[in-house]
C-alpha cells in the first residue's frame, strides 16, 4: 500500500469509530497508534511516544489552554451573562426584536470573557430565553438568536480555537486575537441586521418590549464596566508586550475569579466547582491533542500531507479555488464533527498547502488570514443542519420548539454567515488590517 493511500484509508477508518459514537480524541488516538505501528513497527511508535508526548504537553504555551477555560468558568460563577444580557436589553429591548438582539450582544460580551461556543450558548440560554419567551417571541426566532449568538464564543478573543490554531500554525497568538476582533464585530453585527430584517417580514415574531430609562441603562452600564476592563487589559496587553499570553490569561482568570467573589458570591464550594470543570475540560482538550499529534505522526510517516500538497500545487488550480475547496470541506465536517475536532485534524495537512500558495500576500499574512477563515467556516458549522451542536443545546432547553423550528430560525443567520466569509475572502483587510495598523 502506499503512502497517500494509507493516509486517506486512515481518514475512512476514523470516520468510521467516529460513527459509531467513539469519542474523537480516542478515535484520533487509537487509529494514530495502529497506523504508526503497521507502518513502522512497534519499536519506533514507543520511541515516538516516549518523547512526542512529554513535550507536547511540557511546552509552556499550552498552559494558556487551562487558564482561559477557568477565566470562562469563573464568568459563568460570577453571573456574568445575566449582567451583560440586562445591559443589551436596557439599550435594544424596546425594538421589535430588540430582545433577540440583546441576545446576541451578549453572547459576544460574554464569549469575549468565555472563549467556548457552546458554554456561552449554554449560559445565555438560560437567561435569554425565558425573557423572549415571556414577550411572546417565536420559537423560531427565540431558538435562532440565540444558537447563532452562541457562536461568536469561538470567535472573539480570547478563544481557545484560536490559540490552538496559533500553537499549530506557530503563529503569534496575540496577533491572531488582534485579527479575529473586526470579524467577530462585523458577525455580532451581521446577526443584528438579520433580526432586523426576520422581525420586519414577520413582526409578530419578535414585538417591542418596554423602554427603559437612562438611569437603568446606566445602572446596567455600572454593573459590567469591569468585565470591559478585564477584555481590554487581557487583550491590549498581550499586543503591547506587556505581559505573554499565558500571563494575560492568567490575569483574566484572577480578574473574573475577583469578580465572582465579589460579584457573584462564589464561595469556596464555587471555586473547587470551577476548579473541577477546568479540570474536566482541559483533560478532554489535551486528550484531542494528543490523538491528534499522533494521527499527524502516523500520517507524516506516510507523507500523506506533503504528498497532497505537491498534488495540489502542480494541479494547476488557482489559489482561491484550492481554498474555497478546503473552506467548503469545513462546512460538510461541520455537520458531523465538533469545531476543535476539524481544526486539528485539518491544519497540519491544510497548513503546507496554505503556506504554498500565493494571495499577493507574505506567508505570516496568508496563515493569519486562512486561521481566521477557517474559524468562521468552522463556526458556522455548529448552527448548520443536520447535526449543529449550538442549536441542539438551545432546543434542549427550549423543549417547547421542534427541531425543524429552530433550525428555521438559525436560517437567515446562516446567510448573514455566508455573506461575512465572502467578504472576509474577497476584502483580507478585514482581518489583517488592525493587524497590519498595530505592527
Amino acid at each position: 500500500m502506499t503512502g497517500i493511500a494509507a493516509g486517506l484509508t486512515s481518514f475512512g477508518v476514523l470516520l468510521l469509530l467516529m460513527a459509531v459514537r467513539i469519542p474523537i480524541g480516542v478515535s484520533m488516538l487509537a487509529v494514530g497508534l495502529g497506523g504508526y505501528a503497521m507502518w513502522t513497527g512497534s519499536t519506533p511508535l514507543l520511541a515516538f511516544l516516549k518523547t512526542s508526548t512529554f513535550y507536547q504537553f511540557s511546552t509552556y504555551s499550552l498552559s494558556v489552554i487551562p487558564l482561559f477555560v477557568l477565566m470562562g468558568e469563573f464568568a459563568t460563577k460570577a453571573g456574568m451573562s445575566r449582567a451583560l444580557y440586562r445591559t443589551a436589553a436596557a439599550f435594544l429591548g424596546h425594538r421589535r426584536g430588540g430582545l433577540a438582539m440583546a441576545s446576541i450582544g451578549g453572547c459576544a460580551a460574554f464569549g469575549a470573557i468565555c472563549g467556548s461556543s457552546l458554554a456561552t450558548a449554554a449560559t445565555m440560554g438560560q437567561v435569554a430565553l425565558p425573557e423572549m419567551r415571556r414577550y411572546n417571541y417565536s420559537g423560531a426566532l427565540a431558538t435562532g438568536s440565540l444558537a447563532a449568538g452562541g457562536t461568536l464564543g469561538i470567535l472573539i478573543p480570547p478563544s481557545v480555537i484560536l490559540v490552538l490554531y496559533a500553537l499549530m500554525a506557530e503563529m503569534s497568538i496575540a496577533k491572531m486575537f488582534v485579527a479575529a476582533m473586526v470579524p467577530g464585530i462585523l458577525a455580532a453585527v451581521g446577526y443584528m441586521l438579520a433580526v432586523a430584517i426576520f422581525v420586519r417580514r414577520h413582526p409578530n415574531d419578535g414585538p417591542a418590549g418596554p423602554r427603559a430609562t437612562w438611569s437603568e441603562r446606566l445602572g446596567a452600564l455600572r454593573e459590567t464596566w469591569s468585565l470591559i476592563l478585564i477584555f481590554a487589559l487581557v487583550i491590549v496587553g498581550m499586543y503591547r508586550g506587556w505581559f505573554t499570553p499565558t500571563e494575560a490569561a492568567a490575569v483574566g482568570a484572577f480578574g473574573t475569579g475577583v469578580l465572582a467573589v465579589l460579584h457573584g458570591g462564589m464561595r469556596l464550594r464555587g471555586i473547587a466547582d470551577c476548579l473541577r470543570g477546568t479540570a474536566g475540560t482541559s483533560a478532554m482538550i489535551f486528550l484531542i491533542l494528543l490523538g491528534a499529534e499522533t494521527f499527524n505522526a502516523f500520517l507524516a510517516q506516510t507523507q500523506t500531507p506533503m504528498l497532497l500538497a505537491t498534488a495540489i500545487q502542480n494541479s494547476g488550480l488557482s489559489p482561491m479555488m484550492i481554498l474555497l475547496a478546503m473552506l467548503m470541506l469545513y462546512l460538510i465536517l461541520g455537520c458531523v464533527m465538533d469545531s476543535m475536532s476539524m481544526l486539528l485534524l485539518t491544519i497540519p495537512i491544510f497548513y503546507p498547502i496554505i503556506a504554498g500558495l500565493d494571495f499577493g500576500m507574505s506567508q505570516e499574512e496568508t496563515l493569519i488570514w486562512f486561521g481566521i477563515l477557517a474559524v468562521v467556516v468552522v463556526e458556522v458549522g455548529l448552527i448548520t443542519p443536520p447535526v449543529g451542536m449550538n442549536v441542539f443545546i438551545i432546543n434542549g432547553m427550549a423543549r417547547d420548539v421542534p427541531m425543524i423550528e429552530s433550525f428555521r430560525g438559525v436560517l437567515p443567520f446562516l446567510i448573514s454567515d455566508m455573506i461575512r466569509i465572502a467578504a472576509l475572502i474577497v476584502f483580507p483587510f478585514i482581518s489583517l488590517g488592525l493587524v497590519r495598523m498595530l505592527s
